[in-house]
């Protein structure tokens, strides 16, 4: 069996990452989101009963969007001046719909593809300026972003087949999401969980 057909554990210490260290991050969060706490639960249902996998609760469902480096190697006033800079930009773009509708299987997630794709490029676009105000070098590569919410990560190897056969029972209709704000958060991992506070919150055009 392929690599591509088996599922890997997802919580490998990443370079950089330890217990107890913490990560300056840029995140959509879905707080106040009930139709995707709706989606996110037939589907934990739906993978309940599966091994191997971390099913994620309403309040850490995510959009990953753009790091700015770990706690410990940012200052505070940075990260506050960047904010600002964030909440400047963000508020001239406005507020938008995410639709989650059939999660996809990765290697180390099983994750819904949020669509459309462009509003959320361009929150990280507006982010990732923000940061080159402040810096004269921005995190993380411009290219390759995939707007993305997981549902559940794999701690464990073991095959997919299983996992693609619990999501084809699930019948969900697809949720959406009004996008307001983004969120720089304080990221933690020390749980195979990905947690957070929120550091600052910087919202969109109504």
């Amino acid at each position: 069996m392929s690599n591509e057909q088996r599922m890997a554990d997802h919580w490998w210490w990443r370079p950089g990452w330890r217990e107890g260290r913490r990560f300056y991050t840029w995140h959509l969060t879905f707080g106040d989101a009930p139709d995707v706490h709706r989606i996110a639960q037939q589907y934990r249902k739906g993978l309940s009963s599966l091994a191997g996998l971390d099913l994620v609760p309403n309040q850490w469902l995510h959009l990953t969007m753009q790091g700015l480096g770990f706690v410990d190697e940012v200052t505070e006033e940075d990260a506050r001046v960047i904010a600002e800079a964030a909440a400047t930009r963000l508020a001239k773009i406005p507020a938008f719909a995410l639709e989650l509708n059939r999660p996809q299987i990765t290697s180390e997630a099983i994750r819904w593809e949020a669509a459309p794709a462009a509003p959320p490029a361009a929150v990280r676009a507006a982010i990732r300026a923000a940061i080159g105000d402040v810096w004269s070098h921005v995190p993380e590569k411009a290219e390759g972003f995939a707007p993305h919410v997981t549902i559940a990560y794999s701690n464990a190897k073991g095959p997919m087949e299983p996992i693609s056969a619990a999501l084809d029972a699930v019948e969900a209709t697809p949720a959406t999401a009004r996008i307001r704000s983004a969120e720089l958060i304080v990221l933690g991992r020390d749980r195979r969980m990905y947690e957070w506070e929120t550091f600052a919150t910087a919202p969109l055009a109504k």
